[in-house]
């Protein structure tokens, strides 16, 4: 799984103004740029904005400092569920988008829950109105869909139909074959087509991150079936409703 240089921490602080980051730090305001998240002390976070998880998970992230950004969100999201057991609905309204992102990670870690349980309990992250949550969202429950690929797709479907476009786009972005910053999904890499439930009510879809969540999804695709999305997009340009022309262009782009 590809990960930012373990160090980067430490570098990127030093391009974050010193009084945001104290800021970004206490909750006081919301990271909005990747620069931002890596430039954070998460174990001062911790410190700072649960304040009642104690020393013990203040030093778990400080010791683990070094890893990449993706390994350090799920262990603050551990020691939340150390702390606070597995209902992540008390972190879903945190001032920090940091514990919000943690939050997410209570969702995948907590034991015990069937694959419906944990999708219904990431709805709120994943529909957060800050973009770092919405993908802590997806990436903390991808394992589980990975296990259980035809079962996630069959309940993800009708998260296409969503009035809130986060949501639909949850749907894509968590079952595209490839991904960022994650471990591929063998079965939909052979097999794109499991996944047309979710990528047929979302080719005409009017908001640009669905139809960008989409594109990506086919061009992950494409790399290893590049005829299926070809003749997937001849059919839908030909169909009711035709694809929007955003998702075309892009999901051929590297084809």
């Amino acid at each position: 799984m590809p990960q930012p240089s373990p160090r980067i921490g430490a570098r990127r602080r030093a391009d974050v103004d010193t009084a945001l980051l104290a800021r970004l730090t206490c909750g006081d305001c919301e990271t909005r740029t990747l620069v931002e998240m890596l430039g954070l002390d998460l174990a001062a976070v911790m410190r700072a904005c649960v304040p009642e998880a104690g020393s013990a998970a203040v030093d778990a992230l400080s010791a683990r400092g070094d890893e990449g950004i993706v390994a350090r969100m799920r262990a603050g999201g551990a020691e939340l569920l150390a702390h606070g057991g597995p209902d992540a609905t008390r972190w879903a309204a945190h001032r920090s988008d940091i514990v919000r992102g943690w939050g997410a990670y209570v969702v995948a870690l907590a034991p015990g829950l069937s694959l419906d349980q944990r999708l219904a309990a990431i709805r709120p992250f994943a529909d957060d109105a800050n973009a770092s949550v919405r993908e802590w969202a997806w990436m903390a429950v991808r394992p589980a869909v990975a296990e259980a690929i035809e079962d996630a797709i069959a309940g993800l479907s009708g998260w296409t139909s969503a009035l809130s476009p986060n949501l639909r786009r949850f749907a894509s972005e968590v079952t595209r074959p490839r991904g960022v910053w994650c471990a591929h999904l063998p079965r939909l890499v052979r097999d794109p087509a499991l996944a047309l439930p979710i990528l047929e009510p979302l080719r005409a879809d009017s908001a640009k991150c669905v139809q960008d969540s989409v594109a990506n999804w086919l061009n992950d695709a494409g790399k290893a079936n590049p005829t299926w999305v070809r003749e997937l997009i001849a059919k839908w340009r030909n169909g009711t409703p035709s694809v929007a022309g955003r998702i075309a262009t892009r999901a051929l782009r590297n084809l």
